[in-house]
């Protein structure tokens, strides 16, 4: 099974940002200048309206992969709770398994509104929504390793299922407090989860995830911890500002537990609600490539393995080129 190796660094493809054969080029450029990894966000709705976009993620990965051969592509992340079944989960990463062998990651999370509402479901409690991952976790893996399996849960059921490739495609898990940690620990090959003062990783994630890679007889070493680092390059300040400020809703807890899905409204709520500091305190927005360096090796330092590098530069292809000259040769070196 692929394991991203240590202290590497992936790129993250944003479809809310930039359109499907940009993001394509994007992938290419970043596997030529050195990063080891490809990641894109699973939406339906994106997290702002001016300027949008938003393609299929698993459409992309594969059109992308078929483009680019040489490194790993994940899902950053699949919520497989309410618009996807499962199964057809299981079936898609499964079909991308036969096609790209070990080069696929599935990253799975609990789910956005903006992602659920527009189909005409409801918005579940995050008790329900973990209880619900919980359960897709497990029809997944049973498709992937059994014959015409059958399933009785509280949300999901199978009858006599069968998928007709097997897989064994790594599940890394999304978490930002210990309980989904714990989960991460548990049930993940790895753990997928955001900036916050890394402190509060050693301090409470990390042991979260502990505790639930020893209740299965592993160790926090066997769960692959990724980080995303977000960031903002140009030449001057106020450009590389200017270009984040439409992810300041991101900032806003309400966003991931409240009924909102109208991106309208996720971007005039963050705009009105969110300062620039506080993007500040979460993006490394900044021309000179040391400050890059040092947010990364601050994670490194804090034991996880693998950061994907998420980008709101105003020049993307410029960003990547100053990482391929100036950032990704310091952590070949290091």
């Amino acid at each position: 099974m692929l394991k991203l190796g240590n202290r590497t660094i992936g790129y993250y493809c944003i479809p809310d940002m930039r359109d499907a054969l940009t993001l394509i080029r994007h992938a290419k450029l970043a596997s030529k200048a050195g990063f080891s990894a490809v990641w894109v966000a699973d939406h339906f709705h994106p997290w702002f309206h001016s300027e949008a976009k938003e393609s299929h993620a698993w459409i992309w990965m594969a059109a992308a992969m078929s483009e680019v051969k040489e490194i790993p592509f994940g899902t950053f992340v699949t919520a497989p709770i309410l618009r996807y079944h499962p199964a057809i989960v299981a079936q898609a990463f499964a079909t991308l398994q036969s096609i790209y062998g070990e080069r696929v990651v599935l990253g799975l999370g609990s789910g956005e509104a903006m992602n659920e509402l527009p189909l005409g479901y409801s918005w579940p409690s995050v008790r329900e929504r973990k209880e619900r991952l919980i359960e897709a976790l497990n029809i997944i893996r049973k498709l992937w390793r059994e014959e015409f399996t059958s399933y009785s849960g509280k949300y999901y059921s199978l009858t006599e299922a069968n998928l007709y490739m097997k897989a064994n495609v790594p599940i890394f898990l999304a978490a930002f407090g210990p309980k989904m940690g714990k989960l991460a620990g548990s049930l993940g090959d790895g753990l997928i989860t955001s900036v916050r003062p890394f402190q509060y990783f050693t301090d409470v994630l990390f042991p979260a995830v502990s505790n639930g890679a020893k209740s299965v007889g592993k160790t926090l070493d066997d769960v692959t911890k990724v980080l995303e680092i977000d960031v903002s390059w140009a030449d001057d300040y106020e450009s590389a500002m200017s270009s984040t400020r439409r992810w300041k809703a991101g900032l806003l807890p309400n966003l991931f537990e409240d009924p909102i899905a109208d991106p309208r409204v996720i971007e005039k709520l963050g705009l009105d609600n969110v300062a620039d500091r506080a993007l500040e305190e979460i993006y490394v927005i900044s021309a000179n490539p040391e400050d890059h360096i040092k947010k990364i090796e601050e994670a490194f330092a804090t034991g996880f393995d693998h950061v994907c590098l998420f980008s709101s530069s105003p020049e993307e292809e410029k960003t990547i080129e100053m990482y391929s000259k100036k950032v990704l040769p310091y952590f070949v070196s290091s």
